[in-house]
Parts: structure tokens; sequence; C-alpha cells
């Protein structure tokens, strides 16, 4: 599902050695039979909304690689996927002698998809409402998402499951607004509130 082409085109733009290495790994951990959201799929859909607002990006390259590595590391028994992922690319991107400030830009993309703090400039917003793009995604999308969490978590017993749900999915419509950027709020704002609401009270029932 993972297309070789662009992340080739994408390496050779950025001058990194080694892509065809790179997508066997990155195509093996976006396999991993734990994953059921964060997998391959969800890469095709976040570099679909990067293609559909690339022209949002000061540099697109850094923010399409950061989508391709941002969630390359995930374990759903342990925190801190985010920091290990950006481990990674720093490795990934320092073996290929990328300038430094690449290395540290391409990290902070992808360690905003913590969603913890506000965005230092327009790439960081651009990457996290990508991230984001699935909450005001049609109902049977964001329904199947849904789905796709909870088994990712199936672990969790059902109370706790929901109670820390609900937490997360109010901590996203407690923001205002919830997406960063114009273009991402004109596009999906209403319906991200509508799926949160829906979903917080099925939670709640």
């Amino acid at each position: 599902m993972l297309d070789l082409s662009r992340w080739t085109g994408l390496c050779n733009r950025l001058g990194l050695g080694h892509a065809s290495s790179r997508f066997a790994i990155l195509s093996t951990a976006y396999a991993e039979p734990h994953r059921h959201y964060h997998d391959a799929a969800h890469i095709v859909e976040c570099l679909a909304h990067f293609d559909d607002a690339s022209h949002l990006a000061g540099r697109p390259d850094e923010v399409e690689l950061a989508l391709w590595l941002h969630d390359v590391v995930y374990r759903p028994l342990r925190s801190g996927n985010e920091a290990r992922s950006a481990e990674l690319a720093g490795w990934w991107l320092r073996a290929s002698a990328a300038p430094e400030e690449v290395v540290l830009r391409v990290q902070g993309l992808i360690l905003c998809t913590t969603h913890l703090d506000a965005p230092a400039g327009q790439d960081q917003a651009l990457v996290q409402d990508i991230d984001l793009a699935i909450l005001g995604a049609d109902p049977e999308r964001f329904g199947e998402y849904e789905r796709q969490i909870r088994r990712e978590y199936r672990w969790v017993p059902g109370t706790l499951y929901r109670r820390r749900r609900a937490e997360l999915l109010r901590s996203f419509l407690a923001r205002d607004p919830i997406y960063r950027t114009p273009w991402f709020r004109e596009r999906f704002e209403g319906a991200a509130r509508r799926n949160l609401e829906g979903a917080l009270r099925r939670l709640a029932g």
C-alpha cells in the first residue's frame, strides 16, 4: 500500500541514501500485527491530505518525510512512541549526512503529533491538522477509526477504556478551534465536532 516510487523520489529530493532499505523497514513496521489504525493505510491517508494541502507547507519535503515517519514506532503498551519515532528519524537522517537543522526540524514535526503543545510554526500546524483529519472524516470512516483504535487497545478493560478514550476525545473537543490552520478548519471542524460528540455519547451509553 505504501508507494516505493513516491518514497524514493522524496529521498532523492532530500539527498537521502538507502531509500530502498529504509522503505523495507517502513513497510515492515507499518504492517505489524498489533496495528489496526496506525498502519500503512493511516500513512496513505495522511499523504493524501498532504497532497491537497501541500501549498500550506514552508518546507513540503520535510513535512512529507515527517508524515511518513511519525508512527514508525508504535507500541500501544508503551508511551513515548513519538519520541522513539523521532529518534529513529534522526538516526536515519544523520546517517545520510543531512544537515543538522533538517534533522531537528523533522524531529520537531514528528514530536508535535503528541498534540500536547501548540505548534511551533506553520509546518507543525499542518502536520498536526493532517494527523487529526480523521476526526473530521465522514461518519462511516470515523466509526471504523474508533473500532480500529479499540482493537489496538483490546487488552484494556472496557470500563477503563471508555473512561480514558472519553478523556482524550473531550480534550480535542475542548480545543477552540480543533484545527490549527484555516484550510483544515473550513473543511473538517464542523464534522469533527459532530463525530466527537457522537463518540462521547456512545462511550457514555
